[in-house]
């Protein structure tokens, strides 16, 4: 009989609260919709979407902004855009506990990833992945790495990745919408399949940002890997996705 089983059995009709550790995205629809009742930590979480910019960053504002608060560090590894800090600020992160990692070679952003979740010393883990060199191996590495990580995991990944098969127990699809809302799709989850996207209204900044890619994103302007503190009085324009 199902009502048997012991309560750690994971059913596929039901999502898999089970065992999960879980921060409130900030979104009680999503939260419904997410197994743990909101971003689950010890595991990765992939946010699939067109281009950066479309609503990612700020989608993770609401989880963001209490985790810098309680003193734990946000880590941002490759981001393609310049943050920019009086946006950050103005959502209420708090900025020196946020670290900016720039890995502008392929096998140097692997390599970060893996060893900033070997470390597991951080609130999480935002890292955005090179398409053409991410590989099944990479990922079930990282996957691995993960389950001794004690926040979430994000990886952002580019709009082709929703075809690949990954370890990845939680996949999102994110497109914007003309209504400056964000769509998410649940494209895997330890739960049913869910049918129909979600439609979220993002947090916004107290001042209008625009938008300016980063010279990070020209290889031949890009410095080796280091990483730094955003600082408030921050000159350069950059991104709050």
């Amino acid at each position: 009989m199902p009502s048997a089983l012991p309560a750690a059995v994971w059913r596929a009709s039901q999502l898999g609260h089970a065992a999960v550790t879980a921060l409130s995205s900030g979104f009680p629809a999503l939260d419904a919709e997410l197994p743990g009742a909101g971003w689950p930590a010890g595991m990765l979480t992939e946010l699939i979407g067109r281009e950066p910019g479309i609503g990612e960053l700020r989608l993770l504002v609401p989880l963001l902004r209490p985790l810098t608060r309680e003193r734990r560090f946000v880590v941002l590894l490759a981001p393609p855009h310049v943050p920019y800090a009086p946006a950050l600020a103005s959502h209420g992160i708090d900025l020196d506990y946020l670290l900016v990692v720039q890995a502008p070679n392929a096998a140097d952003r692997l390599w970060a990833v893996e060893q900033a979740l070997g470390s597991a010393s951080f609130g999480a883990l935002l890292a955005w992945l090179p398409q053409e060199k991410t590989r099944p191996e990479h990922l079930r590495r990282m996957q691995l790495a993960a389950q001794s990580a004690g926040g979430p995991v994000f990886l952002f990944r580019q709009l082709a990745a929703q075809f690949e098969a990954s370890p990845a127990p939680l996949r999102l699809l994110l497109l914007p919408r003309p209504d400056e809302r964000l769509s998410v799709q649940i494209l895997k989850r330890r739960g049913p399949l869910m049918a129909d996207p979600l439609l979220l209204d993002l947090p916004q900044p107290v001042t209008a940002i625009r938008l300016r890619a980063s010279p990070l994103a020209d290889p031949a302007q890009r410095p080796p890997m280091h990483a730094s503190r955003i600082r408030p009085d921050a000159s350069h324009a950059g991104a709050l996705h």
